[in-house]
């Protein structure tokens, strides 16, 4: 899918996230702006003042901010730090049937499950598959993959829904978008949130699945690449530090 017009992107440079969704970025030109930052996550490894950033400008007038951060140049690579393109890039995904396991399938987005709603539910005669997606920034380690980047009880609360989705008959399943294209394999980042972790590792026992699948990015456009093995051993090396509370993140 594309990023967005070409001829909206601009490139700069970090000067400091804050506020949480706000980001102040020289652009090459020289101009200072402040640009909406569609991410509720710390972004570890990709809100560092000095990194190279990519945003796009928005005709739209009556829009606040008229930029939006995209990606972020972190560890000499593009990453997709705009959480609100994910589902999109899973739903070209799934119509395309380059997921496993859903050709042919009906896909709905935003059904309420539980008291959630969950991104998507893919339907086939009788069957439901409800499906959660994360998207992942974070390496722990040099090639690994890791969700999440804060605490989050949002997480926790999808994976006890897709639980009682599987306990109910359904499918379920939890899909890790990778987008740090060093990545060669996925784990739940149980430095950063240990409940987390246990959480993921118990709905997977209860029969929820979880995938990952990393992104290929080809400016400016983006789109599903392959699935990478999840690992759910615990005590892996190479830990970063905790990071505080962030209830909305994932």
């Amino acid at each position: 899918m594309l990023i967005a017009p070409p001829d909206s992107l601009l490139r700069g440079t970090l000067i400091r996230r804050f506020q949480r969704f706000l980001a102040e970025i020289r652009l090459e030109q020289g101009e200072i702006i402040t640009a909406h930052t569609p991410n509720t996550g710390s972004m570890m490894q990709c809100a560092v003042p000095g990194h190279r950033v990519v945003v796009s400008r928005s005709p739209n007038p009556s829009r606040k901010l008229a930029y939006t951060l995209e990606l972020v140049r972190a560890r000499g690579r593009w990453v997709d730090v705009n959480t609100h393109r994910a589902n999109a890039v899973v739903e070209e995904a799934l119509q395309e049937g380059k997921i496993e396991g859903f050709e042919g399938w009906a896909v709905r987005r935003e059904v309420r499950l539980g008291e959630s709603r969950i991104d998507f539910m893919a339907s086939k005669a009788d069957r439901r598959c409800y499906i959660e997606v994360k998207s992942v920034t974070l390496t722990c380690g040099a090639d690994v993959a890791c969700f999440p980047d804060a605490v989050t009880e949002r997480g926790a609360k999808h994976l006890r829904e897709l639980m009682a989705a599987v306990k109910r008959g359904h499918q379920g399943m939890i899909l890790f978008l990778v987008q740090r294209s060093e990545a060669r394999s996925f784990r739940p980042a149980d430095e950063i949130d240990p409940v987390y972790g246990r959480l993921l590792r118990d709905a997977v026992r209860k029969g929820v699945k979880a995938q990952a699948y990393k992104t290929r990015l080809r400016f400016p456009y983006i789109r599903l690449a392959q699935a990478i093995p999840v690992s759910l051993d615990s005590g892996v090396t190479g830990a970063s530090s905790p990071r505080k509370r962030n209830p909305a993140a994932g």
